[in-house]
């Protein structure tokens, strides 16, 4: 009985030995295992579940197995009108509508900023109201304007931002720098853009001389002051100072020419000023 007991258990030995061998493991083969989908998140409703015959356990009926049941609650009218509105803030031509000023092109106002660098926008796209060119078209009071020594009639250019100001108020208007500041030898220059409300008016390049390096930082201001007064033409603010016709009837008769000498020279030479001025200083005399 022993013996035998040993004979079956070396067969069964043997014979555990040959499937281990033919194993798809064993002979270095890959393993093909059946392809599972992927099964949806879902909870089935139990009313379609009946229990199976003699075993106690429920079992699930045909209708039960192909229906899917969503208990999530119902959207609310809230979520509904929040998840409409996201649909709207889309991008429209390149620009985020959707957030105030999420975008690097978009101001605090949530309306796109203008690169007035190169922009032309609002340009003559309408009049200003009466109100607003009666003060700019208003002729020029003769006591504003003033004369240098070689006989050119000017505007102070503050009397130009005065005026601005009464037509369109502080903070509604602005020089916009149309390029980066070229500094010559002896001069500087730099192009700037007006604008008035929101909409470009006139481009005009500003320059300014200076005689030594540390003077570059005052002809740099006095550079955009000079474009400035140019920008102003083009709103007909003191555009009498460009008439001919009244350059010569005003220095006929506020402005006269008087000849003065150089004292540390002993140079003589021929000077102007306004009648109402009081008569040349040292280093001159008439």
């Amino acid at each position: 009985m022993t013996r035998l007991l040993k004979i079956f258990r070396g067969s069964l030995l043997s014979r555990r030995v040959q499937l281990l061998s033919c194993s798809p493991i064993a002979l270095n083969k890959p393993v093909l295992l059946p392809r599972i989908s992927a099964i949806p998140i879902a909870s089935f409703s139990t009313a379609n579940i009946s229990t199976g015959p003699g075993t106690g356990k429920p079992e699930a009926s045909d209708n039960a197995r192909n229906t899917i049941v969503d208990n999530s609650p119902p959207l609310r009218e809230a979520d509904k009108s929040t998840a409409s509105d996201g649909n709207e803030n889309e991008n429209r031509n390149g620009w985020d509508v959707g957030v105030v000023g999420s975008s690097s092109n978009e101001s605090g106002t949530g309306e796109p900023q203008t690169d007035w660098s190169k922009s032309y926008h609002g340009l003559s796209s309408h009049a200003f109201p009466k109100d607003v060119a009666d003060i700019l078209l208003a002729p020029i009071d003769p006591l504003d304007v003033e004369v240098k020594p070689d006989g050119l009639i000017y505007l102070p250019e503050i009397k130009y931002r005065r005026i601005l100001n009464k037509a369109f108020g502080p903070g509604a208007w602005g020089l916009a720098p149309r390029g980066e500041t070229n500094v010559g030898p002896k001069i500087v220059s730099r192009e700037y853009a007006l604008i008035c409300q929101g909409r470009l008016v006139s481009i005009a390049r500003g320059e300014q001389e200076y005689f030594d390096p540390s003077g570059i930082a005052t002809a740099t201001e006095a550079c955009k002051s000079n474009a400035l007064m140019r920008c102003c033409k083009d709103l007909g603010i003191a555009s009498e100072l460009w008439d001919p016709r009244y350059i010569r009837e005003f220095k006929t008769a506020h402005c006269i020419d008087v000849f003065v000498e150089h004292l540390p020279t002993k140079k003589k030479k021929k000077l102007w000023r306004r009648k109402d001025q009081p008569k040349f200083a040292y280093p001159y005399q008439e």
